[in-house]
């Protein structure tokens, strides 16, 4: 028993240590199915590009929660493709929040100053929800607008790579098929020779045993 024992042990080592590279790399495989699903989607690759777009664009809103909910009903109002819309949208997601809307709130706060001559109130006590409510507008206010103004060129940008991933990824599709329809046809023109020259043989033999 003592045998058995010691020798189970060191087997369970390699397995935690290849749980880890597992869950480590878990992020960028969930990324890596995410970019196989947009390319994979049924529609025109501009009707994908476009609802891709839509949803990043929302996705620097702060309406973090109800995002597809807005992306989506507005993608289908314009004709766009829905799926890509709602897979646009992560592009905030509780790992990607804080740095966005800190980046978002801090362009936004720019702006506001640029316009009014006047910063939005950056030492704020939220110890109260009334003082929580008072400060929304200088909350809400940058975030809305560094998101308009940072979500604007995120989406021209993410048009135009989903756009030509969509189009790279059908073209070597096509090209794959094509390829396989040329070698059906080479295959069954082959046979079709074989066959040809099988039944000019049996000719030849008919011939030459009526011959004789």
């Amino acid at each position: 028993m003592n045998q058995i024992e010691t020798t189970a042990k060191p087997e369970g080592k390699p397995g935690v240590e290849e749980g880890g590279r597992i869950a480590s790399k878990w992020p960028f495989v969930r990324l890596r199915g995410a970019y196989r699903r947009l390319l994979k989607l049924r529609g025109t690759p501009r009707e994908i590009a476009l609802g891709f777009a839509l949803g990043l664009f929302v996705g620097m809103s702060p309406t973090m929660g109800i995002q597809t909910a807005i992306a989506v009903p507005v993608a289908a109002l314009l004709g766009w493709n829905k799926i890509s819309a709602a897979m646009g949208v992560w592009i905030s997601n509780p790992a990607s929040a804080p740095v966005l809307y800190s980046a978002t709130y801090v362009v936004g706060a720019e702006l506001v100053k640029f316009v009014t001559g006047t910063s939005p109130t950056s030492d704020m006590d939220f110890s109260s929800i009334s003082t929580l409510l008072k400060s929304t507008p200088d909350i809400i206010t940058p975030l809305v607008l560094g998101g308009i103004v940072l979500g604007i060129p995120i989406a021209v940008a993410g048009y135009y790579v989903s756009l030509a991933a969509v189009l790279r990824y059908r073209e070597r599709i096509a090209k794959s098929l094509s390829g396989r329809v040329k070698r059906i046809k080479e295959i069954g023109s082959r046979r079709r020779e074989r066959s040809r020259r099988g039944k000019k043989k049996r000719k030849r033999k008919r011939r030459a045993g009526k011959g004789r």
